[in-house]
């Protein structure tokens, strides 16, 4: 069975929405009452908080930048890796371009291609004797521990 709603009469409503809204209005004024003293106060110290709040924020940004993942220190250190590395560069450069250099002489100077040849190869010409030195020998580690005390 479907249930019947009885419906207040316009005066009954009205009755229960003014009585709602005294109730409501008083608990404004207190609600009001309990934060007026405080918001004025905040709006007393608005500039000490917004120069802590920005003092705050300059002291997060300068450790962020001072020492962020793309820091002054992180900064520092690559500039130093980098201008190693172009130093290295500049001695690869300068062995390349000596390196060039030899083998454009062992290509076209016979002087040289003769100079190689005796040194690597032990070549001769006609008539000519090479005499070689013997390679040295490795000292040998001594046999116990007590001879080397």
């Amino acid at each position: 069975m479907p249930k019947i709603r009885i419906v207040p009469s316009p005066e009954a409503r009205l009755r229960t929405l003014s009585y709602g809204a005294d109730h409501a209005e008083a608990l404004a004024k207190k609600v009001l009452g309990a934060t007026e003293p405080v918001l004025q106060r905040l709006y007393a110290l608005r500039t000490r908080i917004a120069t802590c709040a920005v003092s705050i924020l300059a002291i997060w940004l300068f450790a962020h930048v001072m020492l962020g993942s793309n820091g002054m220190v992180v900064y520092r250190a690559k500039r130093s890796e980098y201008q190693q590395l172009q130093k290295e560069i500049k001695v690869l450069q300068k062995d390349n371009a000596q390196f060039s250099g030899q083998i454009d002489q062992l290509k076209t100077d016979p002087k040289r291609i003769e100079k190689e040849a005796r040194e690597q190869f032990h070549y001769a010409r006609p008539g000519e004797v090479i005499y070689v030195s013997p390679v040295a020998p490795a000292p040998r580690p001594l046999a116990n521990r007590s001879a080397s005390k």
